[in-house]
């Protein structure tokens, strides 16, 4: 034995194995193994477009608790209302009043309830959930590093998590009016739409109005979704995400009514939550439906754009 070998034929002083067939068999192989790299600078066969399929965000996503949490609730919340009007109503089918006492004169009545009623918190409380968490869930986790190590470029990750959360949504906002349409009509029949100022719609256009004022209510809850996509991507908290967004509807919602404030409150987020409601009427005022959309639009446009932005620089830890 040479005074430069250890006792186990390693290199001296390192206990390293050194067999030189197979050294030379690694060298050998690793000559031959090529990574062929495309026109992009990717390997080949990588497609980026292959990656995080929106079916499998979709799956992933509706076998989540909150999920079926959520859309369970939203499928019980009119059976919760016609109990109520049956514990606490002794004369129902009024043909007089607000939208709450007419609740029980048709089928349309008592959908138009139900968004009025969900509207305010439950509708936005929902959209936020899903959209704040999304991303964020992700880092909480300490997945979203290695979602992007397979790799999955970040505008991918973004957008199939915003469209993911965009159709749970949708799913949610739809939900609810169907649930309460063929509640109301085995309990309340398939009447007019009553409006507070004595209007009659018939049944058929009332579908029509119904399925316009969840068009608008999709529209303008989109900077809900904006805000806490926008939270998602900024904390590895999504209750944060999710009670930042969920927080801000609450006090615009609180601003908008306080008087005092005069024409400001017309840039409030919330101020035209409820203008769908002025579908419901024979001769509909555009005014505050086209405003509303306007003001939805440019708020979820000028989040949107600040999430996109965020999410691009954003140096992921987790």
């Amino acid at each position: 034995m040479s005074a430069g070998q250890a006792p186990n034929g390693g290199a001296a002083g390192h206990g390293v194995h050194t067999d030189p067939a197979a050294l030379d068999e690694l060298t050998e192989a690793a000559r031959h193994e090529h990574d062929e790299v495309g026109p992009d600078g990717a390997v080949a066969g990588y497609r980026a477009i292959r990656t995080l399929r929106l079916s499998v965000e979709l799956r992933r996503q509706l076998r989540r608790r909150r999920t079926q949490l959520v859309l369970g609730f939203v499928m019980v919340l009119p059976f919760i209302l016609v109990l109520a009007f049956q514990v606490g109503q002794s004369s129902p089918n009024r043909r007089s009043g607000g939208f709450v006492d007419l609740a029980t004169a048709s089928a349309p009545n008592f959908v138009v309830l139900a968004l009025f009623v969900a509207g305010g918190f439950l509708l936005p409380t929902i959209v936020a959930l899903f959209f704040g968490d999304t991303v964020a869930s992700e880092a909480s986790w300490s997945s979203l590093k290695y979602l992007l190590a397979i790799p999955v470029p970040r505008h991918r990750v973004l957008r199939q998590k915003a469209v993911a959360s965009g159709l749970l949504s949708l799913g949610a906002l739809v939900l609810l009016p169907l649930v309460s349409l063929a509640v109301g009509l085995l309990w309340y029949g398939a009447g007019d739409a009553i409006s507070p100022t004595g209007d009659a719609i018939p049944f058929d256009r009332s579908l029509l109005v119904l399925a316009a004022a969840i068009g608008y209510l999709v529209i303008q809850l989109a900077w809900v979704a904006a805000l806490a996509l926008l939270l998602s991507v900024s904390t590895d908290a999504p209750l944060g995400a999710v009670g930042g967004a969920v927080l801000a509807a609450i006090l615009s919602q609180i601003l908008d009514q306080i008087t005092a404030l005069g024409s400001l409150r017309n840039y409030l987020p919330t101020h035209y939550a409820y203008a769908w409601m002025d579908l419901i009427a024979t001769d509909v005022d555009w005014t505050n439906i086209a405003a509303g959309v306007l003001s939805a639009v440019a708020y979820a446009t000028v989040l949107g754009l600040l999430a996109a932005r965020r999410f691009a620089v954003k140096d992921i830890t987790s």
